[in-house]
């Protein structure tokens, strides 16, 4: 733990006391978002101080020319930058001839933000003394409509405490913004047209190279003790990216003055005139009023909430934790969409780039099963779907041919952009992940027509890839994987990562067994593929080959898989014998350092033992376990949900309490020292994971669900539900008992602890 100023509370992340050193943490946390576009949490007025600008568009970015210091063939040209779009929320005030910034005022008092998670709405308060003496009181509230997703509002109220005071308010749009991670220093936005009429503006402008277009625009009302003054600008002042409105107000010591702003996004991903969208927008806005949006607000994360909320009793930070990772996920994707994906800051920051990494299959695609429907995991999959032809072009980039696809580290549209080149060319495990999540997908689902459809191609793909990625080695008299990067990237270039060698063996048996099924049950189906990718008998029984004679690394002495051929060369000096002043390695040593030593930022053997747990015995689990985690230093943020879920299958239990309290907190507590960058959306997924999986013990087995559910100590109860093939069934866990309830039309049995049992809908079933 790094920080420790948010306050406990079930629902709601707060923040009281203005700090200026806090700003950019609080800027992160704070970020709210609809899955369509999202934003951090930066002052509205103008603020001075240190401060990381940042709004965001879903599926809108930029090929920022890659920079790097020796080309290497295969490198991609581009790394696709999550861009700052054009802030909308700005409104610079006045008081009495003096610009509100808390970074300059006499004193800030009773400064106090909250995120109300339940409400999905953004609050913020604060008294400040101006350097002219004036005193005022405001309150903020702010969120991005649910309903209307291209839909932002503001609400400022101002009341001056000790005069009257002359206000003025001038709200701005300003397309003139720059990402602060840019490559090349670059604008990424150019403006079109900047207009206006009354109290509302546009903003219209494209982004260089990729041709996306956004009209960005408001419209402002400002009201006096609730009355709308139908003021319309006093000024305007435009240059050719940036508009803003002047309204000029006197208010009476202790009245309350208020700007109303909507503003938001219209983008040519959903339509041919920006700006006439964005006219239908502001005005579907002012027909609902700003008391209904807010409501309607409540009213669809109520909804959200009602499917995909965990309950904890008697542990306030781990409620608070789980509410948090749940909401932001919430925010960055909602399913709506297949042209979109979970990127792994959401819109919280610009770090990273791309919008699609491993991690949407290996994390997040569960935790949209479970908590909404099939569909929206299915869209995740078609995702993928529809960037096949880019996977087998960037494959054929590195050499590979006849089909094979490397799927990408990092994409937008499909195309590799990730410009490392240990990540670039040698972290190709992420091909596995694609193919177990249509494993997965069918495993929890049963919907098995996807495979047939769609999936069946994408198998085909991978597993020619690893047919080819294997190379034969006469002195082992086996298969081999050379110079790869497993999910632990504190080493690189290693040979025969077991993680990476047993994910490309199952990739290939699956592959195979999802070809004799579908051309025995979909024969139409497996004429049409075979007939577009070309595969023979002869073509697969190479893969055969390769996967009946793929080489694992193992230790005998220690009876463990190893990590790579090379690990047990290391000095193993486990994580508790390092000085804490060497932590994290990550931002103390030399590259060179950690890739010599045994330090392992994540789970590696170990995520092949999470996603193929049922390959192992719960014995050969725990000698791993006991094996690795001592040199783990989980300074990824995906690393403690896996460690959670394991710890808690071999009850060791404060251990998975004290791995889950990190997942669900990383963020809000600063683990990794980091925040300020953005939040670890992706892994937040995996924090839902160590409750339901871990603690819970949920896995579907043989198309039921069974259940090995166990407690903290620290906890008194805690409650989840999941969507299972279209029947909500609702577990809750205590210290005595398990209970069941179904929501559905029909009876579902699952297992506890190895006995069945029979859930009817609308009925209580206790163990």
């Amino acid at each position: 733990m790094n920080q420790d100023y948010i306050k406990p509370d079930n629902w709601s992340i707060i923040e009281e006391g203005f700090d200026a050193e806090s700003v950019k943490s609080s800027e992160s946390l704070f970020s709210i978002g609809n899955g369509a576009m999202g934003q951090r949490a930066n002052f509205e007025e103008t603020y001075s101080g240190e401060t990381f600008q940042g709004s965001y568009i879903a599926g809108i970015y930029y090929p920022d020319k890659t920079k790097v210091g020796w080309w290497k063939n295969g490198y991609p040209e581009y790394f696709a930058k999550v861009l700052n779009a054009p802030n909308w929320i700005g409104i610079n005030i006045e008081i009495n001839g003096e610009s509100l910034d808390l970074a300059k005022c006499k004193s800030v008092a009773n400064f106090r933000r909250e995120l109300n998670m339940k409400e999905g709405i953004y609050y913020r308060s604060f008294e400040a003394t101006l350097q002219n003496g004036t005193e005022i009181a405001a309150k903020i509230t702010r969120f991005l409509s649910l309903d209307l997703d291209e839909l932002g509002v503001i609400n400022f109220e101002i009341v001056p405490l000790n005069g009257d005071a002359k206000i003025t308010y001038q709200p701005y749009l300003d397309a003139g913004v720059q990402n602060e991670d840019a490559n090349w220093e670059e604008k990424f936005w150019e403006p079109l047209e900047v207009t206006n009429a009354n109290n509302q503006a546009f903003v219209t402008a494209r982004t260089f190279k990729t041709h996306f277009t956004a009209t960005t625009f408001m419209h402002n009302t400002i009201l006096l003790e609730s009355n709308n003054l139908n003021c319309t600008p006093s000024a305007v002042e435009k240059t050719s990216d940036r508009i803003q409105l002047t309204y000029e107000v006197t208010v009476a010591k202790g009245q309350t003055s208020a700007i109303q702003k909507l503003g938001g996004y219209t983008v040519s991903l959903n339509h041919e005139n920006t700006q006439n969208a964005a006219q239908k927008v502001i005005a579907k806005g002012l027909e609902i009023g700003y008391s209904q949006l807010v409501e309607n607000q409540k009213q669809a994360w109520a909804k959200i909430w009602e499917m995909s909320d965990i309950t904890i009793d008697g542990d306030v930070k781990a409620q608070q934790g789980i509410r948090f990772n749940i909401f932001q996920l919430n925010q960055t994707y909602l399913g709506k969409d297949s042209r979109l994906n979970i990127g792994p800051k959401g819109f919280t920051g610009e770090k990273y780039g791309g919008s699609t990494y491993w991690d949407t299959e290996a994390y997040c695609i569960p935790f949209y099963m479970a908590t909404k429907d099939q569909q929206v995991a299915r869209n995740l999959l078609t995702y993928r779907y529809n960037q096949l032809d880019k996977a087998i072009e960037n494959a054929a980039k590195l050499g590979f041919k006849n089909g094979a696809a490397l799927y990408p580290m990092v994409t937008m549209n499909g195309e590799e952009c990730h410009n490392e080149w240990e990540i670039t060319f040698e972290e190709i495990h992420r091909n596995g992940a694609i193919a177990f999540a249509i494993f997965n997908y069918y495993r929890y689902t049963g919907d098995y027509s996807y495979i047939p459809e769609k999936g069946l191609e994408v198998l085909i793909a991978i597993a020619r890839f690893w047919h080819q990625r294997a190379t034969y080695s006469t002195n082992r008299n086996q298969y081999v994987i050379l110079g790869v990067t497993g999910p632990n990237e504190y080493e690189n270039n290693v040979n025969n990562n077991f993680y990476t060698n047993y994910l490309a063996k199952w990739c290939i048996d699956y592959a195979m067994e999802q070809i004799d099924k579908t051309e025995k049950e979909y024969t139409s189906d497996f004429t049409r593929i075979m007939s577009k990718v070309h595969l023979d008998k002869a073509e697969i029984a190479h893969w055969k080959a390769v996967s009946d004679n793929m080489y694992f690394p193992y230790s005998e002495e220690h009876e463990v898989y190893l990590q790579q051929d090379g690990f047990l060369d290391k000095e193993l000096v486990k994580v508790h014998d390092l000085d804490k002043s060497q932590r994290p390695i990550n931002q103390k040593w030399s590259w060179d350092r950690i890739l010599r030593s045994p330090y392992i930022k994540q789970a590696d053997t170990l995520q092949g033992f999470y996603f193929f747990e049922d390959h192992f015995t719960k014995e050969q689990l725990e000698k791993h376990f006991d094996f690795y985690e001592p040199f783990t230093v989980h300074e990824s943020s995906l690393s403690p949900c896996v460690h959670s879920i394991q710890a808690a299958l071999l009850d060791k239990m404060d251990m998975a309490y004290t791995f889950y309290l990190r997942t669900s907190r990383l963020d809000l507590d600063d683990y990794n020292k980091e925040v300020e960058e953005g939040c670890h959306i992706t892994s937040m997924a995996g924090t839902w994971m160590s409750i339901v999986e871990g603690f819970g013990g949920m896995r579907v087995k043989d198309n039921t669900l069974h259940f090995e559910p166990k407690i903290p100590k620290e906890w008194e109860g805690y409650s989840f539900k999941i969507n299972f093939r279209n029947q909500i069934l609702k577990v809750a866990v205590n210290h005595k008992e398990t209970s069941f309830s179904l929501e559905g039309t029909k009876e579902i049995s699952v297992f506890v602890k190895g006995n069945e049992i029979l859930v009817e809908p609308n009925s209580l079933v206790t163990v």
